[in-house]
């Protein structure tokens, strides 16, 4: 899937590619995954990157919180693909983006994720290292994850 990258500030998403975001948040995190508050305090601390396919619609987001919201490090999460963008490398296409971007913003540091267990496999594979035992957050089995610049 070919998408085009929206990257920008909270305040400076505008209205329109907030409530993109945040609706699909809603359909997958709130809708499949059952319910827990999704937007927090870290979005207006965060960058965003969202991904839209060529009709216009958003098949992928994440967000980056900025050093000392959530870790030392800048910190992705929010990772979220559409259910329609699952299964063809959205979702690699995304977290590669993400780890870009994040190196541009903030050169040289790690990058920590709170990653749901299961994923360890995916996250691994793009370079990720678990660096906690397997914790419960929101009822989902999490570990935390380090990617390191090289």
């Amino acid at each position: 899937m070919n998408l085009s990258w929206t990257w920008a500030r909270f305040d400076d998403l505008g209205v329109h590619a907030l409530h993109d975001a945040l609706a699909l948040r809603c359909k997958v995190f709130i809708l499949e995954q059952g319910p827990y508050q999704d937007p927090d305090g870290a979005d207006k601390q965060s960058w965003h990157l969202l991904g839209y396919d060529e009709a216009g619609a958003l098949q992928a987001c994440l967000r980056v919180a900025d050093p000392g919201v959530n870790y030392p490090e800048p910190s992705i999460g929010r990772v979220v693909t559409a259910k329609e963008a699952r299964g063809n490398g959205t979702g690699r296409a995304l977290m590669a983006e993400g780890i870009t971007r994040c190196q541009q913003v903030f050169p040289g540091q790690g990058i920590r994720i709170s990653a749901q267990a299961h994923l360890q496999g995916f996250y691994g594979s793009l370079g990720f290292v678990a660096v906690s035992d397997v914790y419960l957050e929101d009822d989902i089995p999490h570990i935390e994850m380090l990617w390191s610049p090289s």
